[in-house]
């Protein structure tokens, strides 16, 4: 069943009418209402279209935020084949926030890892809401260094609010621990390709988001700390997250322009949640064509591309 926002209301109105309409039609003694039904439809995609083209920074981060948007869990399915997950950092546990192993995209051997938010209660607590632990990192660390041992690219897809906060997390240095993960990232002699599938919150998110390309989906966020969070601090009132969104300059349009990232990818109507599989395949199709773009540098040129992109950040404005 369809979940919609708040304000998606007036969509949710029409397609309901339209469902309705349908139900109807199923009976053989009814009269024919397939043009009343086509009529219903189109306005409901008209309304759609006008929506979604012109979303305010916290609507965006309502469909990023999207129950049914797919999860690095389905990117994975969908893109990777022969997928083989590692577990653990082999210092302390294994930490599910961050998913990742090795595979093949479209034929080619790749390492790939991802932060699973869960699509149900069971899931979300056993991952952590995708809130990574020190751990989290340090096997990201350990993927990348056996990674660029074998000379293959790094995919990471991103999407959590922001790394645990947890007492117990702090004590086993997780500063430290994406701190390393940050640093691996800028040392790689391979390419990597970085692509925000929801939230990209502070610094759980640049841990493993530190990448040669850094693509977004349309409706992504990508921050330094999340909307309620800068409007606690700014303004002690988390009610004032909407505002804190609009001037924070979150959405992956926004970025684009100031130099953040590197490429946005179109969704499907609606959002990447109505329909999972073509949000997909337009993620691939990006993946392949940033890999492309970096396949003929060598290990030295990787690095200063990497660290020229991220010192130029914020020089230009």
């Amino acid at each position: 069943m369809r979940s919609y926002l708040d304000f998606e209301k007036p969509v949710a109105e029409l397609e309901a009418k339209v469902e309705e309409l349908k139900a109807i039609g199923e009976n053989r003694d009814a009269v024919s209402i397939t043009d009343d039904i086509s009529r219903l439809e189109a306005k409901a995609s008209d309304a759609l279209r006008d929506l979604y083209g012109k979303l305010t920074p916290w609507q965006k981060t309502l469909v990023a935020r999207h129950p049914q948007r797919p999860h690095f869990v389905d990117y994975c399915a969908g893109l990777i084949t022969d997928f083989t997950p590692l577990a653990g950092d082999r210092k302390f546990a294994e930490d599910e926030a961050i998913v990742g192993g090795f595979g093949r995209f479209r034929g080619q051997a790749v390492c790939v890892m991802g932060q699973e938010k869960g699509h149900n209660t069971e899931t979300r607590i056993r991952h952590n809401f995708g809130m990574a632990r020190p751990e989290g990192y340090r096997k990201a660390v350990r993927l990348m260094e056996l990674a660029d041992r074998f000379e293959l690219p790094v995919l990471s897809f991103v999407d959590t609010a922001g790394a645990y906060p947890g007492i117990e997390a702090e004590e086993r240095g997780q500063a430290e621990a994406i701190a390393r993960s940050t640093e691996m990232q800028l040392s790689l002699g391979v390419p990597n390709v970085s692509l925000v599938i929801g939230e990209g919150g502070s610094g759980g998110a640049i841990a493993i988001a530190t990448a040669n390309k850094v693509l977004m989906l349309e409706h992504a966020i990508y921050s330094v700390i999340s909307p309620e969070g800068a409007a606690s601090i700014l303004w002690r009132d988390a009610g004032k997250a909407q505002d804190a969104a609009t001037n924070m300059k979150i959405t992956a349009q926004d970025l684009l322009r100031l130099g953040i990232i590197d490429g946005i990818v179109t969704e499907p109507m609606g959002g990447a949640h109505r329909d999972p599989q073509a949000a997909i395949e337009a993620a691939g199709n990006a993946i392949e064509e940033a890999l492309t773009d970096l396949g003929n540098m060598g290990p030295a040129e990787l690095r200063d591309h990497r660290a020229e992109k991220f010192l130029n950040i914020g020089r230009k404005l």
